[in-house]
């Protein structure tokens, strides 16, 4: 655990923002890569980067405070205000929160721009694995998103002082933020891979939706959350990302069976045409 790199004077660079930052250039550099590649102009797909990080730092931030109410009760400005408790920056973003209003974003967008939604988004779609391979380093070194006790022998203590120890003193736990790091590499070099070869738009998000729908299913059992963040469904307890990452699976089989077959639709016409 290491929250803060180094200081520029009195001002601490703290490791998640920075490797936040690190993936939105490194994404954006490989979407430029891409399109460029495709003999498509940069631009518009530039705005939407832009549409994309803004949409997702704001979404991320609006759906904690949404589960974490108590916290910021008789204190609402904190809710946006960067200076507070003696040091600068926002503590607390929803994954999920960020990818469905960065969504939203680009799909307003690409109607008003006259650009294939589904063909933007299997363009963006390896930068999500980027996004997590590098931001989820940002958590370990921070301290948070952390996993639950465990015995396994690759589980991990967390310093004396940290979340995690004031939580589970001195267990050892799943190191849930390394498990998501090298899940997004594994996510990006498929992706990437599959992005010239693909058969039909839409192919490449129907995966990411599919792929992180089951990663973030499974991985919620082995990474701690608040008892906001839960609640019980027949008798089980479950999180409110789990009940999310069914939607967005079936979400990603739709587009993948209904795309698919009209590729197939399309094939046939023009080989009988």
């Amino acid at each position: 655990m290491y929250p803060e790199l180094f200081h520029i004077g009195s001002f601490p660079v703290r490791a998640y923002g920075l490797m936040l930052a690190a993936s939105f250039v490194v994404g954006v550099l490989y979407i430029k890569h891409v399109v460029e590649r495709d003999k498509k102009s940069f631009e518009p797909y530039l705005t939407i980067a832009t549409l994309m990080i803004l949409g997702g730092v704001v979404g991320a931030r609006l759906f904690y405070v949404i589960f974490h109410l108590d916290e910021f009760s008789g204190h609402w400005l904190n809710t946006i205000n960067p200076f507070h408790e003696g040091q600068f920056g926002i503590a607390g973003l929803n994954l999920y929160g960020g990818v469905l209003v960065a969504l939203a974003a680009t799909i307003w967008y690409c109607r008003r721009a006259g650009l294939s939604i589904l063909e933007t988004f299997d363009y963006f779609a390896p930068t999500l694995g980027i996004g997590l391979a590098i931001t989820r380093i940002g958590c370990f070194l921070n301290g948070c998103c952390f996993g639950v006790p465990t015995t396994l022998p690759w589980g991990i203590k967390f310093p004396e002082g940290s979340i995690p120890d004031y939580i589970f003193h001195n267990q050892y736990i799943h190191p849930t933020q390394l498990y998501s790091s090298l899940y997004g590499l594994i996510l990006f070099l498929f992706l990437n891979r599959m992005l010239p070869r693909k058969k039909f738009n839409g192919q490449l998000v129907a995966f990411l939706f599919m792929a992180e729908a089951t990663f973030r299913f499974l991985i919620e059992d082995v990474r701690y959350y608040e008892s906001e963040m839960k609640f019980t469904l027949g008798g089980m307890s479950i999180t409110y990302n789990q009940v999310i990452s069914v939607g967005l699976f079936v979400t990603g089989l739709a587009i993948y069976i209904v795309q698919r077959q009209r590729a197939a639709v399309r094939a046939r016409s023009v080989t009988t045409g």
